[in-house]
């Protein structure tokens, strides 16, 4: 099969509605994580790569409890073997974003095939072997996954049959060139990172963890955009919508529908469904997130929250200045804690202490600034609606 095969690799240009949402899209997404002290948005960084893991798990069917995912990240494993599995994945999904966002990725464009080829063998490679074992519904055959290796068989994915293994490497050189451009205008770059998340799940390059593998790429993509960051994912927005994804990823596999549907041999139009549907959704989980760090609003919510444990004995009385401070100016010094209450030294580090050990706030070193900590129990007072209520 030739690479043409998955032509167009990008909707025609002029499409005022694809270009407008992706606009929008990377004003808003920019200028999201300028609302808050680069310290808190760093802490909510692993907030929400947990949040991000959660939802990419539930779109492959893998309901893994937030509790659990931070139970992981101490190592605290469940004694239940499939649950434990879970939190493996889980696990490994937090810690390649983490490199993804740190840098620490291979050095390559997030579309070309070297770095393709880097999520999937870092992801996988922290996979217990139970996960990627994979069971052919047809023969009874259960053959593992090779951790960055592209699959040696032939595959059937509902009623698409991605191209023979053969020519995987070229559809995945087709697939660098079409998606590292540096010639394009800024929104035309926006709609590629969509259209490549359609073409990547078609061409299914590894036998299994494709769809984690794409939306890590696409993560990637929007980072090397200077628009992504980890205080948004599209993965919320898919899971939320996961019929209506499934549905449009499944239409753009099929073939160009007549004249009027471009000049490849899939459907333009299509692809064209998909892209707007995932630019929408990564706008309103932009929105979404904007709505929800709102410094004002935020801070009202962690006063409300103090001053219920304050009255319920729970927190020390002054824990809301500190929080307070915390939130507004990213750290505050160890030193400055009586003076930001009105007491003394000793009680200063009395209160400083207890909110160390409830992990409201965190710090590098005994002596170190502290930080806005988020434990998993303040979440839904402090970021309502991130999780489902069920989770």
């Amino acid at each position: 099969m030739h690479p043409s095969a998955a032509e167009p690799y990008l909707p025609a240009e002029g499409l005022a509605s694809l270009e407008d949402l992706a606009f929008k899209l990377a004003r808003e997404a920019s200028a999201l994580v300028a609302q808050l002290p680069p310290q808190v948005a760093s802490q909510l960084g692993e907030l929400l790569r947990a949040m991000n893991c959660y939802y990419s798990n539930l779109i492959e069917g893998h309901n893994t409890h937030p509790r659990d995912i931070n139970r992981a990240m101490a190592q605290d494993y469940s004694h239940d073997a499939g649950r434990r599995d879970f939190q493996l994945e889980a696990r490994a999904h937090i810690e390649v974003q983490r490199l993804v966002d740190s840098g620490g990725a291979a050095p390559v464009p997030a579309a070309s095939r070297t770095f393709i080829a880097w999520a999937h063998r870092e992801f996988c490679s922290r996979l217990p072997a139970t996960l990627l074992i994979v069971t052919n519904p047809d023969t009874g055959e259960q053959p593992s996954v090779v951790p960055g290796e592209l699959r040696l068989r032939p595959v059937v994915i509902g009623r698409h049959v991605p191209p023979p293994a053969a020519d995987l490497p070229a559809f995945l050189d087709r697939f660098e060139q079409a998606y590292t451009v540096g010639t394009l205008t800024l929104p035309r770059q926006v709609v590629a990172v969509a259209a490549a998340h359609h073409r990547l799940l078609w061409i299914h390059p590894f036998l299994d963890g494709n769809g984690r593998v794409a939306r890590l790429i696409s993560h990637a993509m929007f980072l090397e955009l200077g628009m992504g960051s980890g205080l948004w994912s599209v993965s919320r927005g898919l899971a939320r919508n996961v019929v209506e994804y499934k549905q449009l990823l499944m239409a753009a596999d099929g073939p160009r529908r007549g004249d009027h549907d471009g000049r490849g041999a899939l459907s333009e139009a299509a692809l064209s469904d998909f892209c707007r549907f995932f630019l929408k959704c990564c706008l309103d989980q932009v929105r979404f997130m904007r709505e929800l760090l709102q410094l004002d609003e935020l801070q009202r919510r962690v006063d409300l929250y103090v001053r219920d444990e304050v009255d319920a004995g729970r927190l020390p009385a002054g824990s809301g200045a500190v929080l307070r401070e915390v939130v507004l100016a990213g750290t505050v010094a160890r030193g400055r804690v009586a003076r930001l209450i009105g007491t003394s030294e000793r009680t200063a580090r009395r209160v400083t202490a207890t909110l160390l050990q409830r992990k409201l706030l965190v710090s590098d070193s005994h002596r170190g600034a502290l930080r806005l900590g988020i434990p998993l129990d303040v979440v839904e007072r402090w970021f309502p609606r991130l999780y489902p209520e069920a989770a």
